[in-house]
C-alpha cells in the first residue's frame, strides 16, 4: 500500500513549530480507568493515535459509550452499562496492540469475568504477561488459558495482596493498580514503576476516590474502596514525543519548537542533550530544541527506569550520536532487542558495533544472556538515503530521523507502525519543512 511507505528526501534541517498532546503511555491506561466508575469520565488533551482508537473500539464492545466533547482532544466516557463482550469481535479489535491485558481487573470487578486475546506490541524485548496473569491470580482470580486467547473469572469479590514485583515494570505496576482500587483490603506494591505516567494514572484514581499512597522507595499502598466515580482529568504531555523531535533538530542541525513540552518530565533527557551539545529553552507554553552550531559531542549512555534515562529516548538519539565527534557507549539495560535497529543506520553510512557485554555500571539483567544490548557509536558518519523497514515505534521514527539527516533519497516502509504513538507525525514533518512525499503503486512495493 503506498499510504505505508515514504519517500523522505533528506539533507534539510528540521525547523518551526509542533504542538503535542497526552502521552500515549497514559491516555489509554487512563481510558481503561473509566471502566472502573459507576460514572462519566472526562479525559482532555487526548492525541489521535492508534492506540487511542484500539481502546475506544475495545470499551465499545465492552458497552462503554465513548463520544468527543466540545473541546479539540476531549474525550466522554461513560461505563454506566458495562458487557460482555464477543471474543472474536474483542480479538478482531485488540489488534496488535498489548493495551487488552489492563482490562482484565476493572472487567473482573465490573463483570466478573475477562477474556484477553493473544496480544501484539512491538518486537523491542520480551515483555511477558504471564507475570500479570500471576499477578491477577494473587487477587484472587480463577485463569484458564486457550488457544483463542486466556479466560478469567472473579467468583467472588478480589482481595488485596502483597506483591513485589522483580523488576519496576511500568504493565505490571499499573496492572496492580487498575486492580487493587476496587478490591477488598490494602494491596502492598513494592518495586513499583514510578514514572510520571504511573504516576498521573495515581492522580486519575485519587480522582476517582480510590486511596492510594506512594513511598520513597517505589513502594505503593492501595487501600480498595466500594465503589468509584468518574474524573476529569488532562493528560499530561508526552515526553517521549518531545524528545523525539528534539533528537530529529539536533540530527537535522534544525530548530523545533515543541508546543506542550514539559520540563520536569524530561529533565533527565534535557541534561543528556545539552552534554552532546544541544541547546534548548524551556517556556510556559513548550521547549525549543536546537542545533547550536559546532561539534556534537560523543557520551557515554545507559537506559535506566525512571528517574534514569529512558528506553524510549535512546533509539531517537542514537541517530544523533552518528553525528557527534569521537566514540559514544550506549548500554540498553530495559530492552534487550532495542538496539536491533542500528543495522539498517550502518547501511546507512554509520559506524556503529554492538556488544554482549554490558558496556556500563548500571544494573542489567541481561548481561550475562547472550543479548546484544550495549552499542559503541563512532561519529560523525555522513548518512546516505537507503531503503528502510520500521522495525518497531521508536525505531521507526528513528529511521524517519536518519531518512531526514542523511543525503539522498531513502524509501521508508512501514510508517503506519508510527500511527501507534505518534500524532499527525507527517503534517508535523511537513510544518517543519522536511520534503516527503507517499510514492507511486510501483515503487511501494518492498
Amino acid at each position: 500500500m503506498t499510504d505505508d511507505v515514504l519517500l523522505v528526501h533528506g539533507g534539510n534541517p528540521l525547523e518551526g513549530e509542533i504542538q503535542i498532546r497526552g502521552a500515549k503511555n497514559l491516555v489509554p491506561k487512563a481510558m481503561v480507568a473509566a471502566l472502573l466508575g459507576q460514572g462519566p469520565s472526562r479525559l482532555r488533551n487526548v492525541p489521535d493515535i492508534r492506540d487511542v482508537k484500539v481502546v475506544r473500539g475495545l470499551l465499545q464492545l465492552h458497552g462503554v459509550t465513548v463520544r468527543t466533547g466540545d473541546e479539540d482532544g476531549e474525550l466522554i466516557l461513560d461505563p454506566s452499562h458495562v458487557e460482555s463482550a464477543n471474543v472474536a469481535d474483542i480479538d478482531a479489535h485488540a489488534g496488535s496492540s498489548r493495551i487488552p491485558i489492563l482490562f482484565c481487573g476493572p472487567l473482573l470487578h465490573r463483570l466478573g469475568h475477562a477474556f484477553i486475546p493473544g496480544l501484539g506490541g512491538c518486537d523491542i524485548g520480551g515483555r511477558p504477561v504471564d507475570f500479570h496473569f500471576e499477578v491477577l491470580r494473587q487477587f484472587g482470580a480463577s485463569i484458564e488459558k486457550h488457544p483463542q486467547g486466556t479466560y478469567l473469572v472473579a467468583p467472588q469479590r478480589l482481595h488485596g495482596t502483597k506483591i513485589e514485583l522483580p523488576y519496576p515494570s511500568v504493565g505490571a505496576t499499573e496492572q496492580v493498580l487498575l486492580t487493587a482500587v476496587l478490591a477488598e483490603g490494602v494491596t502492598e506494591l513494592r518495586n513499583a514503576a514510578v514514572e510520571p505516567e504511573i504516576v498521573d494514572l495515581i492522580c486519575i484514581l485519587q480522582k476517582m476516590g480510590a486511596i492510594i499512597s506512594m513511598g520513597t522507595d517505589r513502594t505503593i499502598l492501595i487501600t480498595g474502596v466500594d465503589e468509584l466515580g468518574g474524573y476529569n482529568h488532562r493528560a499530561l504531555p508526552d515526553r517521549l514525543e518531545a524528545a523525539s523531535w528534539a533528537c530529529a533538530a539536533l540530527a537535522t542541525k534544525g530548530d523545533i519548537y515543541v508546543r506542550g513540552a514539559h520540563q520536569l518530565e524530561m529533565m533527565t533527557f534535557l541534561n543528556t542533550f545539552r552534554k552532546v551539545g544541544g541547546a534548548f529553552e524551556v517556556d510556559d507554553e513548550g521547549i525549543r530544541f536546537w542545533h547550536p552550531g559546532g561539534e556534537l559531542k560523543a557520551i557515554a549512555l545507559e537506559t535506566d527506569v525512571h528517574p534514569g534515562f529512558q528506553t524510549d529516548w535512546q533509539q531517537p538519539l542514537v541517530v544523533a550520536l552518528t553525528q557527534a565527534n569521537g566514540l559514544s557507549i550506549v548500554h540498553e539495560t530495559v530492552y534487550e532487542s532495542r538496539l536491533g535497529f542500528t543495522g539498517a543506520l550502518n547501511q546507512m553510512g554509520a559506524h556503529i558495533q554492538l556488544y554482549r557485554e554490558c558496556l556500563g555500571g548500571t544494573p542489567c539483567r541481561f548481561g550475562a544472556r547472550n543479548f546484544k544490548h550495549s552499542a559503541v557509536v563512532s561519529g560523525p558518519s555522513k548518512l546516505i538515503g537507503s531503503e528502510l523497514i520500521i522495525p518497531d515505534l521508536r525505531g521507526g521514527f528513528s529511521y524517519l530521523i536518519a531518512a531526514l539527516a542523511a543525503e539522498g533519497t531513502s524509501t521508508v516502509h512501514g510508517i503506519d507502525l508510527i500511527n501507534r504513538g505518534y500524532e499527525n507525525f507527517m503534517s508535523k514533518l511537513r510544518d517543519l519543512g522536511a520534503h516527503i512525499e507517499l510514492p507511486s503503486p510501483e515503487l511501494a512495493k518492498v
